[in-house]
């Protein structure tokens, strides 16, 4: 880890005076938020039978539910992806030949391999230990509640990755139309949510995926424009934004609860209309706070920070619940269950949260040094050839598809014999193929850390 420091550091000091140091500041926090959010919300625990329970704090302490507009910051990363893929898009476009082919695909496909190549070895070793704990005759409704929740992660990148495709297009309609390319996701979204619960359309809602963080995406492109450069008016969405939020869930239809909660359906799997509103306040809140952020940015220990976590976020993000999964697993079977018999929302249990964040961190640590090569290094697309446009359509929705899988069906089979969704776990690799790259990649000297886009 000192050796980690020490590279960001270099980064740092290096780091271009024209960069905006905010987007990466936000794209940390966004991450960090998810995962603290994980590590406080779920509440396994050892019941008075001995057998291991999944608890769950919004179960039990309903307040918690408002903890949930701080710690659902999905929309943030998502503005930020619209910064960023701004940034590469013009910079590829800018930097190819007029009427050259294939210019989209090769962004597209790096990209997607910028995202997936972390993912295949959280993805392998949970099939893995899917087939090896069936064979060794572990009941498989713990099997799938391990995988279930250590793979919960991947249902992000599967509808980032489909955001991320609709870039090319969604920056020619800013370009073209401005702030209406974004307005007109606010009636899409609306009308979804209709037809889901008014008319009772099925599947329907499952489009917010792309209504919902398409505009957010979109107001990525409008904050690199300068748009909200008045801090005024980034308050101004701050204010708007909250009073349609408390109005729609407070006193609305709307559950307060940001993620899944009992007693009503979920604000973000699939998105809803409180999701954007959230979205919206925490856009205005953030580049409001940008001067200030952007002044405490200049630090060189705080940027050092920020660099250093940017080059591993995807490692923290993937391998955050695998590391909560172990210690559970290690405290319950090779310490038959110590620390876990305190039940969710207790005060013995908030009293103990501090220190099983401090186990989960060091469970984490080993975990990052180990994997987060793969976010720091790419082999190359097979042949350095442009790929075929179609097995690059047909190579983003496989893995989206098989990622969007593993999250809602989950790897983990209950008839199988061999235990595992095998075309659940086929599909992101058959995918990569088709892009022309795989799950074995060949390290490069390139600035991981601290690089922009």
């Amino acid at each position: 880890m000192l050796q980690m420091w020490s590279k960001a550091r270099d980064l740092a000091v290096h780091t271009p005076e024209e960069r905006n140091r905010w987007v990466d500041f936000l794209r940390a926090v966004s991450i960090l938020a998810v995962v603290f959010g994980h590590w406080l919300m779920a509440g396994l625990y050892v019941d008075e039978a001995g057998a291991l329970r999944r608890g769950d704090l919004l179960s039990v302490a309903s307040w918690t539910h408002w903890l949930t507009w701080g710690f659902q910051v999905m929309p943030v990363f998502f503005l930020v992806g619209g910064y960023s893929n701004s940034v590469s898009w013009d910079v590829i476009t800018r930097k190819a030949a007029p009427g050259q082919a294939g210019v989209y695909r090769d962004w597209l496909a790096n990209r997607v391999q910028r995202l997936i190549t972390p993912t295949f070895p959280v993805l392998l070793l949970w099939a893995a230990l899917a087939v090896v704990l069936t064979q060794a005759g572990l009941p498989r409704e713990q099997i799938r509640m391990a995988t279930e929740a250590a793979l919960i992660p991947v249902w992000f990148l599967a509808v980032y990755l489909l955001v991320t495709a609709f870039t090319p297009i969604a920056y020619r309609a800013w370009a073209r139309f401005g702030w209406l390319s974004f307005a007109v996701f606010i009636p899409a979204a609306m009308l979804t949510d209709w037809l889901t619960f008014t008319v009772g359309v099925p599947y329907i809602n499952f489009t917010n995926f792309l209504w919902v963080f398409l505009a957010i995406h979109q107001l990525g492109f409008a904050w690199r424009a300068g748009r909200f450069d008045n801090r005024l008016f980034a308050l101004a969405w701050f204010g708007v934004g909250l009073a349609v939020l408390i109005s729609i869930t407070v006193y609305g239809f709307y559950p307060v609860s940001m993620v899944s909660a009992p007693g009503g359906f979920s604000n973000s799997l699939p998105p809803t209309l409180a999701l954007f509103a959230l979205g919206v306040v925490q856009v205005g809140l953030v580049l409001a706070l940008e001067p200030l952020g952007r002044r405490m940015l200049n630090n060189l220990g705080v940027w050092t920070a920020t660099v250093l976590m940017n080059g591993m976020i995807m490692t923290v993000y993937l391998w955050h619940l695998t590391a909560f999964v172990l210690v559970m697993t290690v405290s319950w079977l090779a310490f038959g269950g110590v620390g876990l018999d305190t039940i969710p929302g207790t005060g013995a249990w908030w009293l103990s949260r501090p220190l099983w964040i401090a186990i989960y961190i060091l469970a984490l640590l080993p975990l990052i040094v180990i994997f987060a090569r793969h976010e720091r290094s790419f082999g190359p697309i097979r042949g350095g050839r442009t790929v075929p446009r179609l097995r690059t359509v047909l190579g983003v929705v496989a893995i989206c598809a098989g990622l969007g899988a593993t999250a809602g069906l989950t790897i983990a089979s209950p008839d199988s014999i061999s235990g595992i969704r095998w075309w659940v776990v086929a599909l992101p690799l058959v995918g990569a193929a088709l892009m022309g790259f795989g799950p074995v990649y060949r390290p490069r000297n390139r600035p991981g850390a601290g690089e922009a886009a």
